[in-house]
């Protein structure tokens, strides 16, 4: 068995040897190290003879290798050692030639070139350095913005000027998108809106911050249709020539045919139209009123006429009759109107002017030499007053405000004014001073209804504005005056203008509609001016109190204590004209401040008693 055995792997190893052979042989290489040279040799029988064969070859191997290795390594090295040498001569070659044509030539050139290399160290390191300053900057830059945020979040924002930028000229028209929405003053539930222009001035207490408003500031207001030569601005202040200061005139119409004649007369017998602006609230009711600013002719037939030379200076706000809640409601819309004029003049919607009117009344306003003048009366009646030929006027008497006394009704106790004195003026080459302001005629600086706008949220009021604005504005610094000369008068229901003027309509023709906002409206009136201190304060309404308010110049007891006014009792000491016509001006004028910002009343002490009690 050991034999057979060793018969057959002696056998498998032959047949294996012969697989590796004839695979070695066919391709010339071997796959294994241990067999085959190039196929050259024939594989002998015996083991010890094959491999005294196979290391005698290899021995041969290795010294052919190491002769080809010493001979090929030689002359590789010799050859590189040859090569490099050329390419050392050629580069050398390049460089020599380079440098000789530099800018500078010959031997500098080289030496221009270190230079330069130098030269663009130094700027890439100052570049760096200028780098690093620039980030450092930067890095300081981000810090002083995070700390000017963190400034910003604890100090309040400055507020605009409450005083806006005058221009001329100007119109409502001009001012789409400026209107807002306001809730009808007369209808509780706030189902009915209107749209109406902002205010100029939206904050009146900016203006004059409960204290004496400074000259300055007023001055600020005003404006000028020719703009500075050197700033280009309308606000000139009192450097702009009197004939060049443009003056606002409020009218509030209700349905009133005259309301287009009194348009026409202002420009018509003004000697300067051209600075004057006029807006009205018209309250009609159309297809049946005619509108304010519409000529009684066309203009393309007779284009010279005053509402067609000057319709660019002409602002109507239209509303329907029937939301008409009287004169309040009206000139607070009115007042809204007013876009920075130098002068601010109301007026009824049936008056005619005299010719040169505007340069009169200006000339008696700066007369008084007082800033925080407001010149205001109740007009003479028209008939008889105005020379037909020359416009001007035929009175020398003119009226003054000082006659009121409480009356009755369903709105409550208040003070009305009564019929006023018409005399010859007891004060020459200036208007006189009076206690009371009139809402038919009042002429003023412009910051008069900018700081004293009529209140929103009186419906229904026809007696007791006056006292209203008056004492508003006495507290805010206003002194009011009687015009020496009457500039304008008035078409009252009487004589030969009862008829037609008996036409037109009142605005209690809706009342109906209303009924019940007039006893709340004066409550607040009288609740704001201190006049009901047996009313409890809650019973009124209080909105916006502080923009329809008082100020803070002087308080309304020092006026009540001045003209014998009893708000308790709702009583006054009769026969104040007597005071007003013969002592007040002189009295009182002598206070006036150096700087002209109105009366100075903490100098004065003084309180109106009536002289004759039992004069009725």
């Amino acid at each position: 068995m050991n034999g057979a055995t060793d018969v057959v792997a002696r056998k498998k190893g032959r047949e294996a040897r012969s697989r590796k052979k004839k695979y070695s042989s066919g391709n010339g290489h071997s796959s294994s190290g241990s067999i085959g040279n190039g196929g050259a040799n024939e594989v002998s029988d015996s083991g010890d003879s094959r491999r005294s064969d196979r290391m005698a070859m290899r021995k041969k191997r290795v010294h052919r290798a190491k002769a080809r290795k010493t001979s090929g390594g030689r002359s590789s090295a010799m050859s590189l050692c040859l090569v490099s040498t050329a390419m050392f001569a050629m580069y050398l070659l390049v460089c020599i030639i380079f440098f000789r044509n530099l800018p500078g030539g010959g031997g500098g050139g080289m030496k221009g070139l270190v230079k330069r290399t130098k030269e663009k160290v130094s700027q890439l390191r100052a570049k760096h350095s200028m780098r690093n300053e620039v980030k450092k900057v930067a890095e300081r830059l981000v810090e002083i913005r995070e700390e000017s945020e963190v400034e910003a979040a604890e100090v309040p924002a400055q507020k605009k000027s409450p005083v806006p930028v005058g221009v001329w000229p100007i119109s409502i028209r001009d001012e789409e998108g400026n209107f807002e929405e306001i809730k009808h003053p007369g209808i509780d539930d706030g189902h009915v809106t209107m749209d109406v222009p902002r205010f100029w001035a939206e904050d009146p207490v900016a203006i004059h911050e409960n204290k004496l408003m400074s000259r300055e500031r007023a001055l600020s207001i005003g404006t000028c249709i020719t703009p500075d030569p050197k700033t280009g601005s309308s606000t000139r202040g009192d450097e702009c020539p009197l004939n060049e200061r443009t003056v606002f005139v409020a009218i509030a119409s209700y349905r009133d045919w005259q309301c287009v004649d009194t348009v026409t007369s202002i420009f018509s017998a003004a000697k300067h139209p051209e600075r004057i602006r006029v807006a009205v609230v018209d309250q009609i009711v159309a297809g049946e009123d005619g509108s304010c600013d519409v000529p009684r002719s066309p203009c393309g037939g007779d284009p010279d006429q005053p509402l067609c030379l000057y319709k660019n200076q002409i602002d109507v706000f239209q509303m329907e009759a029937e939301l008409a809640v009287g004169p309040v409601f009206a000139r607070h819309l009115g007042h809204r109107l007013y876009r920075g004029e130098y002068y601010s003049m109301q007026s009824d919607a049936h008056v005619t002017f005299t010719r040169g009117w505007d340069v009169d009344i200006i000339s008696q306003i700066e007369a008084t030499g007082d800033e925080m003048a407001v010149l205001s009366t109740y007009l003479t009646d028209i008939v008889g007053s105005i020379d037909q030929k020359t416009g001007l006027s035929l009175r020398k008497t003119r009226p003054i405000m000082c006659n009121t006394e409480y009356e009755g009704g369903a709105q409550g106790k208040h003070l009305r004014h009564l019929s006023q004195p018409e005399g010859m003026p007891d004060i020459h080459g200036m208007p006189q001073l009076q206690p009371y302001w009139a809402a038919g005629y009042s002429f003023s600086r412009g910051h008069f209804i900018a700081a004293v706008p009529y209140d929103l949220y009186q419906p229904m009021i026809f007696q007791g504005e006056e006292m209203s604005i008056g004492l508003r504005g006495f507290t805010i610094g206003y002194d009011f005056f009687a015009p020496e000369k009457s500039v304008c008068f008035h078409s009252y229901a009487k004589g030969v203008n009862a008829a037609a003027r008996n036409k037109v309509p009142h605005f209690w023709e809706h009342s109906e509609k209303f009924s019940g906002t007039g006893v709340k409206a004066m409550k607040r009136l009288l609740g704001i001016v201190n006049m009901n201190p047996e009313v409890d304060p809650s019973e009124w309404n209080h909105a916006e109190e502080a923009r329809y308010g008082l100020g803070g110049v002087r308080k309304t007891s020092k006026f009540y204590e001045l003209y014998g006014i009893d708000v308790k009792k709702k009583t006054t000491q009769r026969h104040l004209c007597q005071f007003v016509r013969g002592r007040m001006h002189n009295m009182f004028m002598k206070h006036l401040r150096s700087d002209g910002m109105g009366i100075d009343y903490s100098k004065i002490d003084f309180k109106w008693i009536d002289p004759r009690p039992q004069d009725k």
